[in-house]
């Protein structure tokens, strides 16, 4: 027996041995802030990091976290030292629905040796709840008699929210007779009287249906409704009231439960059951203090209900209520302030004296940042402190003693906001106490920037293709630089560096939006005047003083299909239709016309191809695709129709491709007019009347004498005889067969060309109507088309031999004319 009694103590020694041995190798306190309601697997934080420890450490010392609360929400990755949500945190549920802070703590705990890390979890809150009232129908009786300006205890909302995300405020439903009043308690809880504006009158309105909205203070805000039904009473006129409307109680903290704190008393004037009061909290007190002291609705006695901690709160309002038990019940309030007296449990405060929030990158090594001042209110070792830095990560800064109880912040290495441009620091104070009570603050403090970084592009040359034909004021692309400072010295300007090209300045040409860097274009560019531009970009910060860097920009204008095809081979006014005379007796292959186009655009674009887009009889002619020659595919015979019409397609090989037609119409004839040997040129002279005089003669033989009167005075009034003229004795011999051969051509433009084109030279830059053609015709002879002729030339037959053919005089504006080579 007495073995074994002093086996027991043995162990007994050993296990105090050991928990005295485990807080002291409790080192310090890590605390984080986390919203509720986080998702499940979120990291908190890397505690191998903030505790300074390595990966392979959690494994091999059997890391573990112990939480102090029945349900485990959080976890170690041992593998990458993560602190997880292993189960989503209601803050509501862990803390005090009106706690300001909520903690939850934990330990993580290590073996070989035994080591223990505390860590706090503040679980802050979300406006995740909306405004409930306690009761959703409120029934109240009012007297008839009631007075204009009578208030009534309506239920609170509660919110199980804190904070910004509590109830805010009471919204009242439109009502002539009732308003609302708020207040706000010492804890800062709103609550809400119902407020009569005018006396009521039973028989005109027995019954008042009210809405009550509470609002909370979140983002986006919620509401919780409750009705409130307002009977008018008749009189009861006499209501219950207290000897004096405020009671202040001091009660010492930590109470026992149950102790008598006062006993109330109302007096009611009335008698029987209408001075039959019964005493209850109205909803002015909170729920909170309702759970600390108890209340006795008959006898009016208040006693301590729960535990009372001075440092959790230092007084408490409460309201009290005193209702008669007559018909039309009438009640009378009055409030119980009771004061909490401290005892001595307190634990070490550190407080900051001074403290620059923010501090320039290039501050001097030595410059202070804040005095700190630390104290204890207890006494002997308990109120014994030291003051340590939070060594965590490694701080430019070192902690110097300037006297007793005061702490001096000093700069120790140089700064650099770039590279960190926060700092939150840790003032760790704890005494020396048994057990030990520490306490911290954080500071947070700001590295301002100064202006020692130039603004950087991502590259130092740009390329930028633009497609011709743009629309001025056209995005083209967007120089953004960057630069690492801040606020005004991060602040860039862009602008054009100024160049002229052929008395232009870039800007011109050019705009570049000044803050955003966003390069515009101010004109059309056309690909066929200017081909790129060279220039630079400046950035500037708008530091003191200012740095800058540049950029080389460069400006490539690219070809788009814009220029059709211009078919200036053979040429013809517009919308009229070539016509080409050829003899029926033409072998194959003979050369009809020749089709010349030319396109301003370049490369691809340029590229001109003829197709025959129509055509009378595809058997009887070909066009070469590329040099646009059409050619007889074989001899024409009895069957083919004098008149041929082509229409000729010059595309060109942009994409979409643009197109030029021209309509040829040939004819063809029997024999061609030989011309006259003499260079001479003179009008030819047509017997228009000889064979017309004979048809009329036949045809209106049977008409009255009157009739062929008239008609031949029309037609000698529409059809004029050309003047005579002297002709060699040659031509007249010819005319007789002329006159034959004149009903075919008659009335119609024929121009002598069956000449194959050799060469085109454009001779001015007026292409469309002043060119200069060079052809070889099938006789040797040069043609040369003028566009503009002056109005009412005729069409003269040269007389340099020619093969013979019809012909006669025209009124049109364009011409051949013939010459030796």
């Amino acid at each position: 027996m007495a073995l074994s009694i002093a086996t027991v103590w043995t162990r007994c020694v050993t296990v105090l041995f050991v928990f005295s041995a485990m807080w002291g190798i409790a080192l310090s306190i890590n605390r984080y802030s986390i919203p509720e309601e986080m998702q499940e697997g979120s990291v908190v934080a890397n505690l191998a990091t903030d505790l300074g420890l390595d990966l392979r450490t959690l494994i091999t010392r059997k890391a573990k976290l112990d939480i102090i609360h029945r349900n485990k929400y959080l976890d170690i990755n041992k593998e990458t030292g993560d602190l997880f949500i292993l189960e989503k945190i209601d803050r509501e549920y862990i803390c005090s629905s009106k706690t300001t802070s909520c903690f939850l703590k934990m330990d993580v705990i290590f073996e070989n040796p035994i080591r223990i890390f505390n860590i706090e979890l503040e679980i802050m809150d979300i406006n995740d709840n909306a405004p409930v009232f306690r009761r959703e129908t409120m029934h109240l009786d009012i007297s008839e008699s009631t007075a204009a300006g009578e208030r009534f205890s309506l239920t609170n909302a509660v919110d199980a929210d804190v904070g910004a995300n509590s109830i805010k405020t009471y919204y009242l439903s439109e009502s002539k007779s009732f308003t609302i009043d708020i207040q706000t308690g010492s804890d800062g809880s709103k609550y809400v009287d119902l407020v009569l504006n005018s006396n009521l009158d039973r028989e005109e309105q027995a019954v008042h249906n009210l809405i009550l909205t509470a609002v909370d203070g979140g983002v986006p805000a919620r509401s919780g409704t409750a009705s409130i039904i307002v009977r008018v009473l008749d009189i009861n006129d006499n209501a219950p009231f207290f000897n004096q409307p405020i009671y202040a109680i001091n009660v010492t903290e930590n109470s026992p439960i149950g102790t008598l704190v006062m006993t109330l008393n109302a007096t009611d004037l009335d008698e029987g059951t209408n001075a039959e009061m019964i005493y209850s909290y109205t909803l002015y007190t909170s729920e909170k203090t309702q759970e600390k002291f108890s209340l006795n609705s008959n006898t009016g006695e208040m006693k301590v209900k729960d535990v009372i901690d001075f440092e959790e709160s230092h007084s408490f309002d409460i309201y009290i209520q005193a209702r008669d038990q007559g018909s039309n019940s009438l009640s009378g309030d009055c409030k119980i302030m009771v004061f909490i007296t401290d005892l001595n449990d307190n634990y070490p405060e550190v407080t900051i004296k001074s403290f620059k929030s923010t501090l320039k990158e290039d501050v001097a090594i030595g410059t202070l940042i804040a005095v700190i001042s630390i104290s204890d209110r207890d006494s002997g070792d308990n109120g014994e402190v030291e003051l340590t830095l939070n060594q965590q990560t490694s701080l430019p800064f070192v902690l110097n003693k300037s006297s007793e109880d005061y702490f001096a912040l000093h700069v120790s290495e140089p700064l650099d906001r770039e590279t960190i441009p926060r700092y939150e620091i840790t003032f760790i104070v704890t005494d020396k106490g048994t057990p030990r009570l520490s306490d911290n603050e954080t500071i947070t403090l700001e590295i301002l920037d100064v202006n020692d970084n130039s603004p950087i592009f991502p590259q130092s040359f740009y390329t930028i293709h633009v497609v011709e034909n743009n629309v001025p004021g056209a995005l083209l692309t967007s120089l953004s630089a960057f630069d690492p400072d801040l606020h005004e010295n991060q602040y860039l300007v862009y602008f054009i560096m100024e160049k002229e090209i052929i008395n232009t300045s870039m800007s011109m040409l050019f705009s570049i939006n000044p803050e955003n860097g966003n390069l515009y274009a101010l004109k059309t560019f056309d690909f066929e005047r200017e081909r790129e531009f060279l220039f630079h970009i400046e950035a500037r910060d708008s530091g003191v003083p200012p740095l800058n860097s540049n950029v080389t920009v460069h400006i490539i204008i690219l070809d788009q299909n814009d220029n059709t095809p211009l078919i200036v081979s053979p040429w013809r006014a517009q919308g009229s239709v070539i016509e080409e005379v050829i003899p029926r007796s033409t072998d194959k292959g003979f050369l009809v016309a020749k089709v010349i186009a030319i396109d301003a655009d370049s490369l691809q674009n340029s590229r001109v191809t003829y197709q025959l887009l129509q055509i009378s009889d595809s058997s009887l002619f070909s066009l070469d695709q590329y040099n646009g020659e059409i050619r007889t595919t074989r001899m024409f015979s009895y069957r083919d129709p004098r008149h041929q019409r082509l229409v000729v397609v010059a595309k060109d090989n942009g994409d979409p491709a643009l197109s030029a037609t021209v309509t040829i119409k040939i004819s063809t004839v029997e024999h061609m007019v030989t011309p006259f040997s003499e260079t001479t040129e003179v009008p030819l002279e047509y017997d228009l009347f000889t064979d017309l005089n004979l048809y009329l003669v036949i045809g209106l033989g049977s008409v009255s004498f009157l009739l062929l009167i008239t008609i031949l005075v029309v037609i000698v009034l529409k059809c004029q005889k050309p003047k005579p003229m002297k002709m060699p004795p040659a031509m007249n011999m010819n005319l007789n067969s002329l006159n034959r051969n004149s009903v075919i051509s008659r009335n119609s433009i024929i121009s002598q060309r069956s000449s194959t084109i050799a060469d085109s030279t454009l001779i001015s830059s007026d292409a469309y109507w002043y060119s200069l053609f060079l052809a070889e015709t099938r006789k040797g002879k040069v043609v040369v088309r003028q566009p503009i002729v002056p109005k009412g030339a005729g069409y003269f037959v040269s007389s340099i031999p020619r093969s013979t053919g019809p012909t006669e005089t025209s009124d049109s504006r364009a011409s051949t004319l013939q010459y030796s080579k």
